[in-house]
This record gives structure tokens, C-alpha cells and sequence, in this order.
């Protein structure tokens, strides 16, 4: 998949203010400061689409990017989507009212919004199983919304590492999981894990509206 246009739409505090649900749309949510603008620039080629930021806690809304793509380079078989910006959980500095106001609209959106096709949940590569990671995989598994997980920043770390650090994580899903979900290992210096994420993206748009 081709992605011929990444455009910032709008900017939601609540799934009722979102756009229309007409097209399939993506979601990417992480703990704060695990990469998650950098990632969504890398996808999509333009270090411009999504703010990023030294500091936890800048993305505060629902952030829609309006996608078009096609299926190769030069093909006319246009395809939009949204791709979708979420806050980040975990050690950003805000009041605890505040951190509640985002859960809130988080989980609204992800049991209501009714063209989600899919959550891409980023861990940081570089780090053991983290509590916080584990506790919100197994919410979105009660919620039973889809999901899928993107490792990243795998080029700052040694590969043995790296692979060590999935590898718990997987292990640590395992006792309380039959069936662990796919994943993907990311590095936004590398482009290392986007056209297995684009590729993805493209077989799930191809059966939106199925079912």
C-alpha cells in the first residue's frame, strides 16, 4: 500500500464531536512518550502530520489525519481512511481529574466508535514488561476491541535486547491469554516496520463494510 496523501482533519474531546464514521479508521494509543507521533509521521512520510514533543502528556484529544492510498505506486484505486491520534497513558504531569477526563473519553471512544478497525497499542522495545502496558492490553481484551502490537524504537537498543524484551512481553500475555495478538517491531530511524503496518492497514480497509 501507497499512501498518496496524510492530512490533519480535526481534533475531538469527546467520540460524539468525531467525524463521521464513513471510512475504516486506526487508532494508535501508547504510555506517554513511547514514540507514537514519530511513529504515525514515519508512516505516512511527513514529519509534519503528527506534533511531536520532548515533553509527556501533548497529545490531549482525539486527533483525526484523513488518509488517501492506493495499492502501488501510480494505481488509481484510491482508498481513505482515518488514521487516529490518541492521549497517551501513564507518567504525563497532570492532575489525577485530568488523567480520569482522558480515560473516560478513551474508552468512550474505543467501545463506541463503530468503524475502528483496528488498535495499534506501542510498547517501547527498549524495556522490560511494563505493568501499565499489560494492564491496558488485557482492558482492550475485556472490551474485546482488536488490537495489535507495535514494538518501537528497536534501533535504541542491541537486537539481542530487543528481542528479549518482546519476548517477555509475549511471555507475560501468556498467563492470562489463549491467543496473543500479532506484532510488529518498529524503528522510526530505520522505516523498519512500516510496510508490514501499511500492509496490515490494507487487508483490514479491503474488508471494511464485510460482515
Amino acid at each position: 500500500m501507497q499512501i498518496q496523501q496524510a492530512v490533519y482533519l480535526i481534533s475531538s474531546p469527546e467520540v460524539e464531536k468525531c467525524p463521521a464514521p464513513d471510512r475504516p479508521e486506526y487508532a494508535f494509543i501508547g504510555r506517554s512518550n513511547v514514540g507514537k507521533s514519530s511513529l504515525i509521521n514515519m508512516l505516512c512520510k511527513n514529519q509534519k502530520l503528527a506534533k511531536t514533543s520532548g515533553s509527556p502528556g501533548k497529545t490531549q484529544l482525539i486527533n483525526h489525519f484523513s488518509i488517501k492510498s492506493s495499492s502501488k505506486e501510480g494505481a488509481t484505486d484510491w482508498t481513505q481512511w482515518y488514521l487516529v491520534d490518541l492521549p497517551g497513558y501513564g507518567f504525563a504531569k497532570v492532575s489525577q481529574n485530568q488523567r480520569r477526563q482522558w480515560e473516560k473519553m478513551i474508552e468512550n471512544y474505543l467501545k463506541k466508535r463503530e468503524n475502528l478497525g483496528m488498535v495499534f497499542v506501542l510498547i517501547d522495545s527498549r524495556h522490560g514488561p511494563q505493568q501499565i502496558d499489560l494492564d491496558f492490553v488485557n482492558q482492550l481484551g475485556e472490551w474485546e476491541i482488536p488490537f495489535t502490537l507495535v514494538f518501537t524504537k528497536a534501533d535504541k537498543e542491541t537486537q539481542r535486547v530487543v528481542a528479549k524484551n518482546v519476548r517477555d512481553f509475549l511471555d507475560a500475555m501468556r498467563a492470562s491469554w489463549q491467543f496473543l495478538p500479532a506484532h510488529v517491531v518498529t524503528s522510526v530511524m530505520k522505516g523498519m516496520g512500516r510496510k508490514q503496518l501499511l500492509d496490515m492497514i490494507g487487508e483490514f480497509n479491503s474488508s471494511f463494510g464485510e460482515g
